[in-house]
């Protein structure tokens, strides 16, 4: 196969999966591993992609928010198995702040039924719980961002600093070991700050593509997180990285 037929095969297999591994390339490609390498180097340049451990992700700008519906249907099923898990984690009785994220609105249907109360930082997720007798639902102020129906703004940080909480559940948009949580929003990562400040505990959804992904705004290093709830497809060494600093690393089984 020549190079620019490898190379488009790379492209065509980033925009279906969101990232692509040097190994899994090789195969697709019947190329070496490190022919592979040489033509992702060729694209990092050319700006089709930006490289990472072991492969590749998009380059995606780090101010531009894709949107809600967008976001909801990449690693579905990744998400709800996250989304199970961190209910899981979570213990009948506590008090939960949830995030805004899409993951975070699949923990909120898994989370009905169960005798918790929950502070929903969104009206997607509100509206999961709001019919469900078991589940205590406080609804925060704030002002509902378009599209996102993320509560912001100093009425919903007026409510988080008036409360305390056992556990909460962060949904970030970007999530790097390096640059730790990031978010697009300003107004959104100011919110998810304040929950953590709240919080007894911290639980961090970050499907395997959202793994070196940086959004505009940083929220948090990524060992500031208890627990970090993730799928398989997650790079291994960095996961082995966040253990080693003190992090609960989960894998959930999808």
């Amino acid at each position: 196969m020549r190079s620019v037929e490898r190379q488009r095969v790379i492209v065509e297999q980033l925009a279906d999966r969101h990232r692509v591994e040097v190994a899994d390339l090789a195969t697709a490609t019947g190329a070496s591993e490190m022919t592979v390498r040489r033509d992702l180097d060729v694209l990092a340049a050319r700006g089709v992609l930006r490289r990472v451990h072991g492969g590749a992700v998009p380059v995606s700008p780090t101010g531009v928010e894709p949107p809600f519906a967008a976001r909801a249907a990449v690693a579905s099923d990744a998400k709800r198995a996250i989304a199970a898990a961190a209910a899981a984690a979570i213990s009948d009785g506590e008090t939960v702040v949830l995030d805004s994220g899409t993951t975070a609105v699949e923990v909120a249907r898994h989370l009905r039924g169960r005798p918790v109360t929950v502070l929903p930082l969104s009206l997607h997720a509100a509206r999961e719980l709001l019919d469900d007798a078991t589940v205590r639902v406080l609804l925060p102020g704030g002002e509902p961002r378009p599209d996102e129906l993320a509560l912001v703004g100093p009425l919903a940080l007026a409510s988080l600093r008036a409360l305390r909480f056992d556990v909460a559940v962060i949904s970030p948009c970007g999530f790097s070991v390096s640059d730790g949580l990031t978010s697009f929003d300003l107004r959104d990562a100011e919110i998810k700050q304040q929950a953590l400040a709240v919080s007894a505990r911290s639980v961090v959804l970050a499907d395997g593509s959202k793994w070196d992904r940086v959004a505009l705004v940083h929220v948090c290093p990524a060992d500031a997180a208890d627990t970090v709830i993730t799928d398989d497809s997650a790079p291994a060494a960095q996961r082995a990285e966040l253990a080693d600093r003190g992090v609960l690393v989960h894998v959930a089984r999808t």
